[in-house]
């Protein structure tokens, strides 16, 4: 059911489309100097989640907000139309189980289906962007899968190649065996959680010492049928050991670890690991045997091996592991590898062929047991990367993939790093700078199907490679023509090698969605084929945002691009927002429906307030927001209602009394009106200087705070200036007041609450306004009424009657029942005095009989204290008793000065210590019937205490106001 708001906000969304108002913001300033945002292409495999959402009114609030300062803004929304997540969502609907089924269709028929479902949810989400106010151009879009971006993509590709930067290795990559492909390391970091794996420690038996075990250990049994190697530390100390009439090596601090198996076990001498170094062992399996004989099965030495866990010798299989690999290539040990593409064991393992790698675990420990190899199995809780796709486990494993040299450009992009505004700041030389600083070579390609193929053919009598740029290039030397560049159109494609006239073909891979991401600035434009002369000019980026998980993700890839093919960073600015959780604080969960939909709650209560929640929350400084509907229905409630009933207000006596705004400047002698007009300017520079900085927190926190002040404040305290029968000045300048700061509040929370700003100017716009606020500037702070110190009166005065108000509530005092008095109490004299100018107001706003102001807090509370013994046990532990009983002394005074920020210096065994609030554990106990609350320098003590009279008076108001009430729905 559609709430009146949201009904209300639909109406403008057809406003603006019936009146083409994006297409207005980007036309009705021609001169203007642009402001360019880039948009991070989402997946569209998928409905739109809080994440997108938040994300997308980060990405409207700026642009609009520059928009009206003057500036031309092209909104162009993207689509990541490639990669795993198509493939993975096609393979579920297609049944396929890999890449062996995937080819058995045919990689056409799998591409174009893929090429079919990529837009499924593109009307969720056109419409969803639409209905939270995104102002953006989804007619103009650019598609990771279209040609001409694909093209720009292979122009990076080979702009890289062309400078060094990219290369081809048979590397160590973390891999997904269900999608049959390897992934990156920012990939692999989103896939990371707690499971078990079975711990085993083996018997090695030496072929060099007679009797004599060598004690390796790993946590992946299933790796042990391609081991080649162990490896000890050559600066560790081990021992030999002997038990019975066998002995065994093991590392001289490992063995604490196995007391249970060695407890009577004799030493019989210590040595370095380098001695053991080329001592050889016997190959715990029949099968690659024969590679004894080449230099295998022996032990090698590494600084990577330590004795912290397990025995202090590890087993090594060089294709399963980074440091196994290097150790391998080192020893020039063979490449084996016993596990297919899906990480299914092949006959080269014959008692564990067609064996997923993880279930191989069992029969190989149990082979272990049987043959007397297996000293101990343990379980190992630990943090293993599984596919982020699948939730499958990661192998690492030897593979040949390409990669993008980025330790060659690290400090170019460390350096651009540095000249990027971030909000929040710290995520700058933080999680941003962390992750450049340990930044590794990018594996780029993917043994996948849809996707940007790789523009290299390779001669397959020369081996010699040729990298294409361009679709023309690839017309000239196949003579073919092309309209697609995917798989399945090009892969058929050959030429004569240029250095001996053999068939150059195509490699099998395709890139990475993310780098083309990465090359969105340059793709969505085609260039440099095109548009190379915009490019140019409008690069890098003003502005970009996204969540903090794309520190790891677009942002690096940008990073890693545009600092490689230009020296720049990709952006100039950017706001990183914090993750949306469950409100338990748990991941959103479709299946576990722990978090409301997203469309039911723009339904109930609009867009706004889901804009203004999130906007005001710790998520725009990169912090969890953990979202809850009470967060909608409190910011509804204390936000855009007040503000409508402020407009409602207006509209209704205005019309009531024919008031009609003039051209003349906002004029007013009333304190009221002075203030509020002051307090508009204050806001206007607030917001521009948080606006300046990115900094949308501290933007929003302003507006909220206006609105309670305008509503519950100056509204309130002016009513009875609106109910003046017949002429009054008094009351034209409260008229003149009230619609210059509603008109122009419109204007400032424009780009934050599109909606409710539309609905206020389209009220109160004239025949000379802009037909949209957003197509008016924003304002600009006008210094004649600005008035500081008034603010700062008006900001004591309604401190003290929030905090008396909250005390009622506290202990649920209706305000229409009168008590006998507060007391205000502070040591500011400017306080002090502006209390007591101000107390008639203070009197009837909390309805009490008398005001009291005071400067002494005793008369009010009275305090005792101890010392924090967890702060200060340790630095006075000898003197504790001493420093208790001074703390005794100290009088109430004393530490209600302490208890506002202040200190006390004591004097013990001749020494001054200086002690604050947080030394002390102070305790505030209250004088019967006075409620205490404190804020800065100001406390408010109110009196509670309830005479017959005043309870008699209090009914009486109860009394009227019901008849009122009555008369109210009788329309009397």
């Amino acid at each position: 059911m559609r709430h009146a708001i949201s009904r209300s906000e639909e109406d403008i969304l057809k406003f603006w489309e019936d009146n083409r108002m994006v297409e207005k913001a980007g036309e009705f300033r021609p001169g203007a100097k642009r402001y360019v945002v880039y948009d991070g292409p989402p997946f569209a495999t998928g409905t739109p989640h809080y994440g997108h959402l938040l994300a997308g009114t980060i990405k409207d609030v700026v642009p609009r907000y520059y928009t009206m300062l003057g500036h031309k803004i092209e909104r162009r929304f993207g689509w990541d139309c490639h990669g795993l997540p198509v493939e993975f969502e096609a393979e579920k609907e297609l049944g396929t189980r890999g890449k062996y089924d995937i080819e058995k269709m045919g990689i056409d028929k799998f591409n174009e289906y893929c090429r079919s479902i990529v837009m499924r949810y593109a009307h969720e989400w056109r419409y969803v962007v639409k209905r939270i106010g995104r102002w953006i151009d989804l007619n103009n879009d650019y598609k990771t899968l279209d040609t001409d971006f694909m093209e720009s993509v292979w122009w990076v590709f080979k702009s890289l190649w062309d400078k060094g930067l990219i290369y081809q290795a048979n590397r160590i990559t973390a891999y997904s065996t269900r999608l049959s492909t390897p992934l990156s390391n920012f990939e692999v970091n989103l896939g990371y959680r707690m499971t078990d794996d079975p711990s085993v420690t083996i018997k090695f038996k030496s072929l060099t010492e007679e009797n004599t075990y060598f004690l390796g250990w790993t946590t992946t049994p299933w790796t042990l049928p391609a081991n080649l190697a162990l490896c000890v530390n050559p600066e560790q100390d081990y021992l030999l050991l002997q038990k019975n009439e066998e002995r065994f090596y093991i590392g001289k601090y490992a063995l604490s670890r196995y007391s249970k198996e060695f407890s009577d076990a004799e030493v019989i001498k210590t040595l370095k690991g380098a001695a053991l170094e080329r001592m050889i062992y016997e190959p715990l399996f029949p099968f690659y045997a024969e590679y004894a004989q080449s230099g295998s099965f022996i032990v090698t030495v590494g600084e990577h091996v330590t004795d912290d866990m397990g025995t202090g010798i590890v087993h090594t299989a060089p294709m399963f592991g980074e440091d196994d690999h290097r150790i391998g290539k080192l020893y020039r040990l063979p490449e084996i590898m016993p596990v297919d593409d899906s990480g299914i064991f092949t006959d080269a393992a014959p008692p564990y062929k067609g064996l997923f790698f993880k279930d191989a675990d069992k029969p190989i420990i149990d082979y272990l047991k049987a043959n007397k190899r297996l000293l101990r199995q343990d379980t190992l809780h630990h943090n293993y990367p599984f596919c982020w796709r699948t939730d499958t486990p990661l192998m690492y494993r030897g593979i040949p993939s390409w990669f993008v040299n980025v330790e060659k450009i690290k400090e170019l992009m460390l350096e651009n790093n540095r000249k990027i505004h971030y909000a929040p700041d710290h995520i700058k030389e933080g999680r941003m700078g962390k992750w450049l600083e340990g930044a590794r070579d990018w594996c780029i390609s993917r043994n996948r199907y849809w996707g940007t193929p790789l523009p290299v053919w390779i001669c397959e009598n020369c081996k010699h490679e040729k990298c294409l740029g361009s679709r023309a290039e690839l017309e000239q030397l196949s003579g073919k023509k092309t309209e697609d560049l995917h798989r399945h159109f090009i892969d058929g494609l050959t030429f004569p090698c240029e250095k001996c006239g053999g068939t150059s073909r195509r490699i099998t891979e395709v890139l990475d969605c993310w780098f083309e991401s990465g090359s969105m600035p340059y793709a969505q434009l085609h260039y440099p084929f095109e548009n190379k002369e915009q490019f140019e000019r409008t690069f890098p980026a003003d502005f970009i945002s996204e969540g903090i998980d794309q520190t790891r993700g677009w942002f690096y890839t940008l990073s890693v691009l545009s600092s490689a093919l230009f020296g720049l960073p990709a952006y100039k600015n950017i706001i990183v927002s914090g993750l949306v959780m469950a409100e338990d604080g748990e991941k959103m969960s479709k299946r576990l429906k722990n978090y409301p939909d997203p469309l039911d709650m723009l339904n109930k209560y609009g867009a706004d307030a889901l804009r203004l929640y999130m906007l005001n929350s710790g998520a725009i400084k990169a912090e969890e927001l953990r979202f809850a509907e009470s967060g909608l229905i409190d910011t509804g409630r204390n936000n855009l209602i007040p503000l409508r009933h402020a407009l409602s207000f207006f509209v209704t006596y205005a019309n009531v009394d024919g008031w009609k705004p003039a051209e003349t400047p906002v004029k007013s002698d009333n304190p009221l009106d002075i203030w509020l007009l002051s307090g508009f300017q204050e806001l206007v520079q607030d917001v521009r200087t948080a606006m300046a900085t990115y900094n949308l927190n501290k933007a929003v926190q302003p507006l909220v705070g206006f609105i309670d002040g305008l509503t519950n404040w100056y509204i309130r305290r002016s009513r009875r200036r609106f109910w003046k029968a017949g002429e009054s000045a008094d009351k034209y300048r409260a008229y003149e007041t009230l619609y210059y700061t509603l008109k122009n509040f419109a204007k400032v929370i424009a780009p934050f609450m599109p909606f409710t700003a539309e609905l206020i100017y389209s009220v109160l716009k004239t025949g000379s306004d802009p037909e949209s606020v957003h197509l008016c500037d924003f304002p600009e702070v006008d210094t004649t009424l600005l008035n500081p110190e008034l603010n700062i009166r008006m900001k004591k005065v309604m401190d003290a009657v929030s905090m008396g108000r909250f005390l009622r509530a506290s202990e649920q005092i209706k305000i229409r029942q009168p008590l006998p008095s507060v007391s205000l109490v502070t040591s500011d004299p400017v306080t002090a005095q502006v209390i007591k100018e101000m107390q008639d107001q203070i009197r009837e706003e909390l309805n009490v009989k008398q005001v009291f102001i005071e400067s002494n807090e005793e008369k009010l509370v009275t305090f005792s204290a101890r010392p924090n013994l967890p702060k200060l046990g340790k630095q006075y532990g000898k003197m504790m008793k001493p420093l208790t009983d001074a703390v005794k002394a100290l009088t109430s005074a004393q530490l209600a000065d302490v208890n506002r920020g202040g200190f006390v210096t004591l004097t013990l065994d001749g020494a001054e210590v200086k002690l604050g609030k947080d030394d002390l554990l102070i305790d505030r106990h209250q004088k019967p019937g006075l409620l205490v609350q404190t804020k800065d320098d100001l406390v408010a003590a109110l009196d509670t205490t309830l005479t017959p009279e005043l309870i008699q008076e209090g009914l009486v108001r109860e009394i009227i106001n019901k008849i009122q009430n009555m008369r109210k729905n009788d329309g009397a």
